[in-house]
């Protein structure tokens, strides 16, 4: 299995459908986002593959319409952090501004730890832990997804390509 990871997408939506395209055309099988989607048409653009989501600091207005935008969609709100079992694979996902929310998610002793929060991309293991961050779609100075073949665990970040909105 082939996981599309993304996070800070700030309703940058040409961006984020220009990312879930990308990812799609890598074979993600699924899409986890980290957080800071910020709007419910980020959910729809990221829905068209199975989806789960967190809440970040930028999404705190407008959680209801993102739980509602799941519900019309195959998306699964861990609201503010959770644990998801996927390819086999025990998988931390929070946004990772609330050390006691990371704090939480680690007791539950995953294999991968997904967050964002930073806007750099970066893939570290402490404790025995992954620690990815896909990096972000907005306020960053390249624009980066993550994806993960959970079966290999081969992690490779992907560039996203300017959007007519860039110029």
């Amino acid at each position: 299995m082939r996981l599309g990871i993304l996070s800070d997408t700030h309703d940058q939506l040409d961006r984020t459908r220009a990312a879930v395209r990308l990812l799609r055309d890598k074979g993600a099988d699924a899409l986890i986002h980290c957080g800071d989607v910020t709007t419910p048409p980020i959910i729809e653009a990221c829905g068209v593959l199975p989806l789960w989501f967190v809440f970040g600091n930028n999404d705190v207005d407008d959680v209801s319409a993102l739980r509602d935008a799941a519900s019309l969609r195959d998306a699964t709100c861990l609201e503010w952090g959770g644990l998801i079992s996927l390819g086999g694979r025990r998988i931390a996902v929070t946004h990772g501004h609330q050390r006691m929310e990371v704090r939480r998610v680690l007791a539950e002793r995953p294999e991968y730890l997904l967050a964002g929060h930073s806007h750099i991309a970066s893939d570290s293991t402490i404790d025995g832990v992954r620690r990815i961050n896909p990096g972000a779609l907005h306020r960053a100075r390249t624009y980066t997804v993550a994806l993960l073949d959970l079966e290999r665990d081969e992690l490779s970040f992907l560039t996203v390509p300017p959007t007519p909105d860039d110029h």
